[in-house]
């Protein structure tokens, strides 16, 4: 599993993500949404979308982090990943992607803007292969990846999910 996984991340050009597993930009649209049109929550200008490959294995997770737009997620390969997302009202809700329909599994889904969002591989010793879509376009700027306390306090009845899926 090992060398598949690094043949994947070699294949696709894959670099280390900061919430985890491994990336590489695939997509940002030539137009760009100025600033003004973007309400509060944003600083400059957007494209009107980005996509990205993400790999994810076994032996990690993503952190819970959360950006300023809705992000859809998007199975390719491997073993199907279970998201596991927290609203601002703290209500916390799992969803399964992958394409065992049959299973209930997803193949597709759409994280709300703005709720915090965590991921992990289901099977072990595996990886999942998909792809997320920002619109507006990704920005580093949107990007929140909070440290566990400041989690805990403000979600102290997830406190178990939290501290699985967090690192600091």
């Amino acid at each position: 599993m090992k060398t598949e996984i690094q043949t994947i991340i070699s294949q696709l050009s894959l670099q280390p993500h900061p919430e985890g597993g491994y990336f590489k930009e695939t997509y940002r649209s030539a137009g760009v949404i100025d600033e003004k049109h973007l309400g509060s929550n944003f600083s400059g200008n957007r494209n009107y979308t980005t996509a990205i490959y993400f790999l994810l294995t076994s032996d990690t997770f993503s952190a819970f982090h959360r950006i300023n737009q809705d992000e859809i997620w998007h199975f390719h390969k491997g073993s199907a990943i279970k998201l596991h997302i927290i609203s601002d009202e703290g209500v916390y809700s799992t969803i399964i992607i992958g394409n065992d329909l049959e299973k209930g599994e997803l193949p597709q889904y759409v994280v709300p803007k703005k709720y915090w969002f965590a991921a992990e591989v289901i099977n072990a010793d595996d990886y999942s292969l998909v792809g997320c879509t920002v619109s507006p376009g990704f920005d580093f700027k949107d990007f929140e990846l909070p440290e566990r306390a400041s989690l805990i306090t403000k979600f102290p009845q997830h406190k178990t999910i939290i501290t699985k899926l967090t690192r600091v």
